[in-house]
């Protein structure tokens, strides 16, 4: 059973103004969450009163950082650090969202891996209806993850 998640969406997605795409993560479980965004003439991918059907992607990506990032603040630990690695099958039945339309994202993580790996069923909703689906693929890195010496030799 899902529960009402009650962080601002600043408290568990990481993203700082404008590349925080999601306005607010709804509700959740353990597997799943479920977040809105409302797309606005601020947005940073609008362009003459729209944003691509493309940018379904990262708002899925986000409600799994927002997932991420609320069960990590449940457990009183920090925001977690994550990597979107890929996705499989998006399919976006729509090439732009317009200005004012409320989207909905659920996310649901189908498996996980001890090396923190895992994949997410997503969907995006307008009014009711299915308009993107998507299998996106995550890297969450132990919390001793350096990023800062990632590419660099020892």
């Amino acid at each position: 059973m899902r529960t009402p998640i009650t962080f601002d969406i600043s408290e568990i997605v990481p993203h700082a103004d404008r590349m925080r795409l999601i306005d607010r993560a709804v509700e959740g479980d353990e597997e799943s969450l479920v977040a809105e965004v409302t797309i606005r003439e601020d947005c940073l991918f609008q362009e003459s009163g729209v944003v691509g059907g493309w940018v379904g992607i990262e708002f899925m990506a986000q409600a799994i950082a927002a997932y991420a990032g609320w069960r990590q603040r449940l457990r009183g630990e920090p925001q977690p650090l994550g990597f979107l690695l890929g996705t499989r099958k998006y399919e976006c039945h729509r090439p732009t969202f317009k200005v004012g339309e409320h989207l909905r994202i659920e996310v649901r993580r189908q498996f996980w891996t001890d090396n923190g790996m895992s994949q997410f069923d997503c969907t995006l909703g307008i009014e009711g209806e299915t308009v993107a689906t998507a299998a996106l693929t995550v890297f969450q890195p132990p919390a001793s993850f350096d990023v800062t010496k990632v590419g660099k030799d020892e």
